[in-house]
């Protein structure tokens, strides 16, 4: 990932990430990791069986790496791991919810300025400026 992706905020949607995902050799549904206290949106990735068999027994948000096409146990290399309180299922179940503790300084692979890993990965926020659409850090996550 490009850090004039990461660090700007020139409006740069991903529009052919699905795409992407669908030419994915696994099968594969989407995984969003949310505060359990707070109920903010740290992370959303993707989980295959052995990834949510793994988690289960592992009791640490667990994904599917689309990009890397591995298993990627958040935190097994930063050591901001991602700890389950519950996992949650959707009604249609093609997606699910890992309710999570962080056991760390953050859970994006990002950083704030000052060098510390941010809490999630949304902290931009959409906003128009001179009739363009563009993004605006989160005060929290500058």
């Amino acid at each position: 990932m490009s850090k004039e992706i990461e660090e700007s905020c020139e409006f740069m949607l991903d529009f052919t990430k699905l795409k992407k995902i669908a030419s994915c050799p696994e099968d594969v549904i989407p995984a969003v990791a949310q505060d359990a206290d707070s109920g903010e949106v740290l992370i959303i990735g993707y989980v295959n069986r052995l990834a949510l068999e793994t988690a289960l027994k592992e009791k640490m948000a667990t994904f599917w790496s689309t990009s890397r096409n591995e298993l990627w146990i958040k935190g097994k290399t930063s050591g901001d791991f991602l700890e389950i309180v519950n996992i949650l299922v959707n009604c249609e179940q093609n997606s699910i919810v890992y309710q999570v503790r962080l056991k760390g300084k953050g859970s994006c692979h990002t950083k704030n300025a000052d060098g510390t890993p941010r809490k999630g990965c949304y902290y931009r926020k959409l906003v128009q400026k001179d009739g363009k659409l563009a993004l605006e850090f989160l005060p929290s996550y500058k």
